[in-house]
């Protein structure tokens, strides 16, 4: 049998060199050890970059920022201030019916409704009067309807949405205005409109005719109401009045002859010789509530 071969002993050669060697190793593997070490701080930079670029969220704050546009709002409110002469009353809480011009309950809701809007209508009786056709054509005209005094269903639909009382120009003061362009004379008690009524104002056309208390005599002249601040200066207070041009109903003068009165014909139209009409139940109203004593201020205007 063959003996086994033993490996060679290790001379004092190979010990010399092993030991040579050995620091060889340990410097390579310090060497590695720094250079996977000295490569971390890339992945720190790196890191860094990303998180740096994440601070974009800032962009979302200035886009926040923009919600506060909001105050533009209230200056359009402010838009929206009433004159001081505007009173707000809302539309129809009942609603108005096309009635033409017949009685009944529907003309009852009719007349609460135009003397809620300020257009006088006398009494809610349910009667389709001469008060009541009265204030159908004034609201008419201060709607720029055509002024029938009949209640179609264009009128009872602006009946029905219009929100305001009626108004004229006036906001100070206790007065009588009379609108010539509109044929409408406002009422006006510390600025604010209390009752618009239909009017009819002077033709504007030359006119010749008998004196009516003296036939010998003849009237001539132009029948205009003259525009201008007046004032009710004398009146009478009974029934009708034998006037130089003709009857006149409890007039309230303003300038020489020239009056407020009623009459019993107030058209839609100025047919008036001078004078400011109205209708006879509306002169009653007005001298029953005393709402033009003398003094009282008469501004025409166009």
């Amino acid at each position: 049998m063959a003996r086994a071969t033993e490996p060679p002993a290790m001379t004092h050669r190979h010990t010399t060199a092993l030991l040579l060697l050995t620091p060889l190793v340990i410097s390579a593997l310090a060497s590695c050890t720094r250079t996977v070490s000295s490569e971390a701080p890339a992945s720190t930079a790196a890191s860094t970059e990303v998180a740096t670029t994440t601070t974009l969220a800032p962009a979302t704050t200035l886009e926040a920022t923009t919600t506060t546009q909001a105050p533009t709002t209230t200056e359009g409110s402010t838009t929206t201030t009433l004159a001081p002469n505007v009173q707000i009353v809302g539309g129809a809480f009942i609603p108005v019916m096309a009635v033409g011009k017949r009685s009944g309950p529907d003309t009852q809701v009719l007349q609460d409704r135009l003397n809620t809007l300020g257009f006088w209508a006398g009494n809610n009786d349910g009667r389709y009067g001469f008060a009541t056709t009265q204030a159908v054509m004034a609201f008419q005209k201060y709607l720029l309807l055509p002024a029938t005094g009949k209640v179609d269903q264009a009128t009872a639909d602006q009946l029905n949405v219009f929100t305001e009382r009626g108004h004229g120009r006036s906001d100070n003061g206790t007065l009588v205005e009379v609108d010539k362009q509109r044929q409408l004379l406002f009422i006006v008690v510390d600025g604010q409109t209390v009752w618009t009524l239909n009017t009819s104002t002077g033709s504007e056309k030359p006119y010749e005719g008998p004196n009516a208390n003296d036939p010998t005599k003849i009237e001539t002249g132009d029948a205009v109401t003259p525009a201008g601040l007046w004032k009710v200066s004398r009146e009478r207070p009974d029934g009708w009045w034998e006037g130089d041009l003709g009857k006149i109903y409890r007039p309230k003068y303003f300038h020489g002859g020239i009056a407020i009165h009623g009459m019993t014909s107030v058209p839609n139209y100025p047919a008036s010789h001078g004078c400011v009409r109205v209708s006879v139940p509306a002169m009653d109203f007005i001298w029953d509530s005393g709402l033009l004593p003398i003094g009282t201020p008469v501004w025409v205007h166009v």
